[in-house]
């Protein structure tokens, strides 16, 4: 019996459908010779002195496990154009906390990354949080993406970093009826 290996491929989706990702994960700064646009782990995007992240600019990206603090990087978020956060377990919502901080409190205009496991029932609430970008791998989420399918409720209760659409004329406490 032969065993079947099947390699995951994981693929890029936004709001605006699937696309060519223009990053790539590497574990040390030795990437970012070239022009390639590079995600590093928060302990070699740290170990960068401030020139080498000046002259990478906006090609420069990092990664947050769930375990990471934020608070390493808030001093640097206007050197960067990406945050992937990551989900390396279902039952693990860490990040999508830091996620929440970085739009609402923080103000960070550039992509929010998820990686990792990102599941259907997930991803409506990860877009409410304020993630823009979704490296997908789950073929039940993979499937419904190209059916045009994100999931999630028409309406929610709570007030999230992302912005609804205007509430209808009249409606009481329009914060907790908004169409999704």
């Amino acid at each position: 019996m032969t065993e079947a290996t099947s390699e995951t491929r994981i693929r890029l989706w936004t709001p605006e459908g699937f696309r060519e990702d223009g990053w790539i994960h590497a574990e040390d700064a030795s990437a970012l010779a070239g022009n390639t646009r590079v995600i590093l782990p928060l302990h070699a995007y740290l170990d960068l002195d401030p020139e080498q992240r000046n002259a990478a600019g906006e090609r420069l990206g990092v990664q947050l496990q769930p375990g990471d603090q934020l608070d390493a990087i808030l001093d640097l978020l206007g050197e960067l154009s990406l945050v992937a956060l990551a989900f390396p377990a279902f039952n693990d919502g860490r990040s999508f906390s830091k996620a929440e901080l970085l739009r609402s409190r923080h103000g960070f205009k550039g992509a929010v990354r998820a990686t990792g496991q990102v599941l259907v029932d997930q991803l409506p609430h990860m877009l409410r949080v304020g993630f823009d970008e979704f490296e997908v791998s789950h073929p039940v989420l993979l499937k419904r993406l190209e059916a045009g399918n994100s999931g999630g409720l028409p309406l929610y209760y709570q007030p999230a970093a992302k912005a609804s659409g205007p509430v209808e004329k009249g409606a009481k406490y329009a914060w907790r009826r908004t169409a999704g």
